[in-house]
């Protein structure tokens, strides 16, 4: 399929207080009719950006593709919840024209954009983009982000975290995996601070990118999408602190499909049946939620070898189809057919 034919999503990343939400927010006001879902990689029980996001009443971005994942650290979670999300959206009647993925500020762009190669999204999906936020009179003063100890209470609380680089470090990972940088509250440091955190930044970024200065993330569509990037493609210019680890956000030797089930009856006899299909077919993770038939919560299952455990999450959106996603990950050459019969059923 060729890049025209793919939609295009735009992955904004940037520390806590740095200025994603307001940044979207602006952008939705300004994308001219677009149709747009947007995804917010939010924490804790209460989606604050998702819910500032709802509030602005934008036609052509409404509730319902406005989607929380709130499951944690999306560079952590990408074949849990990120890819199953992605296919939803695609597989709507009037899909989006344009995907926008705020992340939370502790994830690591890369892994997030080597997801976009998994098979079951990559003739469906590119990267047009990978935005990088930046607090400037924070990173001026040499914090990265305006509220550390807020960073520091968000990675304790999302137990999904399984990387614990200093801030430094997931500053530059985002930097140098950016196609555009969004010098934020520019207007809070002086003329000589923001040129020279413009030429320490750019020392960062090992390839000619653009710098864009920015008040109250005003920075408009125009210049944020169309960007044509194919990020999936070019992870050799998107070096990572991680590059040099042992694989652990790795998945070249790994596959992960979705199986979609209908509503059940029995949660017990379900989970009987993945935990057969973990012990036949050496299945590392399965993951995901169903419908259960007099039940207004979802049910979430999750799976790590024979070990699993559900309960009931969250209600099922109004007016959504009642059908559940399990997620299915281990490595490569897995028997999908045979699998996707016994979970069925």
């Amino acid at each position: 399929m060729t890049d025209a034919a793919r939609i295009p999503a735009t992955i904004i990343t940037g520390f806590l207080g740095a200025g994603k939400t307001t940044l979207v927010r602006h952008l939705l006001e300004t994308a001219r009719g677009k149709r747009l879902a947007i995804i917010v990689n939010e924490f804790g029980s209460v989606g604050v950006d998702g819910e500032v996001l709802r509030s602005c009443g934008i036609e052509s971005c409404p509730e319902e593709n406005i989607v929380e994942l709130s499951n944690g650290c999306l560079c952590c979670t990408v074949a849990d919840e990120f890819i199953p999300t992605m296919q939803a959206l695609i597989d709507r009647a009037a899909p989006p024209e344009h995907i926008l993925i705020e992340t939370s500020g502790l994830a690591l762009p890369k892994p997030l954009v080597k997801a976009f190669g998994w098979p079951s999204i990559r003739s469906r999906l590119t990267v047009d983009g990978v935005i990088a936020v930046v607090d400037a009179p924070a990173v001026a003063e040499g914090r990265f982000a305006d509220d550390p100890e807020a960073v520091a209470r968000q990675r304790a609380e999302d137990p999904s975290v399984d990387h614990d680089n200093p801030l430094a470090e997931v500053y530059e990972d985002q930097l140098m995996a950016a196609d555009l940088i969004v010098l934020n509250k520019t207007d809070l440091i002086g003329t000589e601070a923001g040129e020279r955190l413009k030429r320490e930044v750019l020392a960062i970024v090992p390839r000619a990118v653009k710098v864009v200065a920015a008040q109250e993330g005003r920075v408009d569509a125009d210049v944020l999408l169309g960007l044509g990037a194919a990020a999936e493609d070019d992870l050799a210019q998107r070096p990572s602190h991680h590059d040099a680890l042992d694989g652990a956000h790795e998945h070249d030797d790994f596959e992960s499909f979705v199986v979609v089930v209908p509503e059940i009856g029995d949660p017990d006899d379900l989970l009987a049946r993945l935990k057969s299909v973990a012990e036949a077919h050496d299945v590392l993770r399965i993951k995901g939620f169903v419908p259960v038939a007099g039940k207004r919560l979802r049910l979430a299952v999750q799976g790590v070898g024979a070990r699993f455990r559900s309960s009931f999450d969250r209600p099922w959106p109004d007016g959504a189809a009642r059908q559940g996603h399990i997620v299915v990950i281990g490595e490569r050459g897995l028997d999908r057919a045979a699998i996707e019969d016994r979970i069925l059923g």
